[in-house]
């Protein structure tokens, strides 16, 4: 059996426990790194899903429009009380939502204007009676009935 003296016992003892402050620094900046790439995506998709939420709720609103149509027999006396207004009804309103012409006709438009905040430069969402679907960013416009509105 060796003998250790009490020195060397209490060297051991006392060995190092935690971490230095060089390693927390690169842990910060890998941290920081990381942050800096996954927030901008993370927020683009979140602009993106509230334009999609607000494209699907429109499709909602166009389909109110034609049952109403349907059981008042003439887009003139289909009204669309309750149809306008901010968007989402629960929750933060993102968007507005405004008809064209008012009153309906057979040529009817839904626009959605994004409310002053983070979509604001989103651009403005409209659907027509045939199923169009627009995005508006200042003069730059994208029409579609496929996705290609929300690129």
């Amino acid at each position: 059996m060796i003998a250790t003296s009490n020195n060397e016992s209490n060297n051991i003892a006392g060995a190092q426990r935690g971490f230095t402050l060089i390693e927390l620094m690169i842990v910060v900046a890998i941290i920081g790194i990381l942050a800096a790439i996954a927030l901008p995506s993370y927020q683009q998709y979140v602009i993106k899903s509230k334009r999609t939420d607000m494209m699907s709720e429109m499709h909602n609103i166009a389909s109110e429009i034609q049952s109403r149509k349907l059981a008042q027999g003439a887009y003139s006396n289909a009204l669309v009380t309750g149809l306008g207004g901010d968007y989402p009804k629960q929750g933060n309103a993102v968007y507005t939502i405004t008809f064209t012409p008012n009153p309906l006709s057979a040529n009817w438009t839904i626009t959605a204007t994004p409310k002053s905040g983070q979509m604001n430069t989103d651009g403005m969402l409209s659907l027509n009676y045939q199923n169009l679907k627009c995005r508006s960013i200042g003069t730059d416009k994208k029409c579609g009935s496929d996705n290609s509105w929300n690129e």
